[in-house]
């Protein structure tokens, strides 16, 4: 899904949003310094793997996927991270490891960590490495319908 696949599913659901560029980052706490965003306000994408099956855990950048607590709330039986190899053809038109947290653009079960939830706004990779996209919370919520539960460290 390119950038404008993105913006156009934005624009056709009338959801104002914001496109950040910023110099071009790899971590989600370098991202937030370069964007001039507080890391609790960025929003990571993170790729596991519940029982075997992909899943988007999207949490704010500042905290670590707990996979004990993620397998526990999502009442899967094994939790683990994904590999890249894993991932990487499921979001043919990303730059690895800028994927959005529009799971369902993907096929992929989205899973928010509840102390994101709890913010007004959101912001996230936009394919890449140098672009974020801000809106509200509530917004991506109608979207995407993510699970809500509680996993990070």
């Amino acid at each position: 899904m390119p950038l404008k696949t993105l913006k156009g599913f934005l624009d056709e659901n009338k959801i104002p949003y914001v496109s950040i560029k910023h110099s071009t980052a790899y971590t989600a706490q370098a991202i937030a310094a370069s964007a001039h965003i507080k890391g609790k306000n960025l929003a990571k994408t993170v790729i596991v793997k519940l029982d075997g099956k992909m899943a988007m855990a999207v949490l704010p950048a500042k905290y670590q996927v707990d996979l004990e607590q993620l397998r526990s709330a999502s009442k899967s039986k094994k939790a683990g991270l994904s590999s890249e190899k894993e991932f990487v053809e499921t979001f043919p038109d990303c730059e690895t490891g800028a994927m959005p947290p529009f799971g369902n653009l993907y096929g992929v079960e989205v899973l928010v960590d509840k102390s994101l939830s709890d913010d007004e706004e959101i912001a996230f990779n936009a394919c890449s490495h140098s672009e974020l996209i801000q809106l509200a919370y509530k917004d991506f919520e109608r979207l995407v319908r993510p699970k809500i539960l509680e996993f990070h460290s």
